[in-house]
């Protein structure tokens, strides 16, 4: 069993910046695919970035150039880094981990962190 945990959601104005943070129960997670994916209020959930195993990163066209993705192995932990915040990137932020990125959705999940962008 893998338990994530998710931080660091707030409020912000359009233009800041807010880091992400999802805390992993288990050391073997360097083993697992992570992801992040958020959901706004009546929008399905959409994939934001992930993070394969061999270190690819992916991310939505919506987010390229201003969200990166990593991870801190040492301390079991994956960020998102989001700078240049837009009233659109509001939404509850959800991290999660799997086998493969096809498995994502399917996988482990935290139980989200709410970030809120004011214009």
């Amino acid at each position: 069993q893998v338990q994530l945990v998710e931080s660091g959601g707030g409020s912000v104005q359009a233009g800041g910046s807010l880091r992400l943070s999802c805390a992993v129960s288990k050391s073997t997670y360097s083993r697992y695919c992570m992801g992040w994916f958020r959901q706004a209020p009546g929008k399905e959930r959409e994939g934001v970035a992930s993070l394969d195993t061999d270190g690819t990163t992916r991310y939505a066209d919506s987010v390229k150039g201003r969200f990166t993705i990593s991870k801190d192995t040492a301390k079991n932990t994956l960020y998102l880094q989001m700078n240049s915040l837009k009233p659109e990137d509001t939404a509850m932020y959800y991290c999660a981990a799997a086998k493969s990125r096809w498995l994502l959705l399917s996988g482990y999940w935290g139980q989200g962190t709410q970030v809120t962008v004011s214009s």
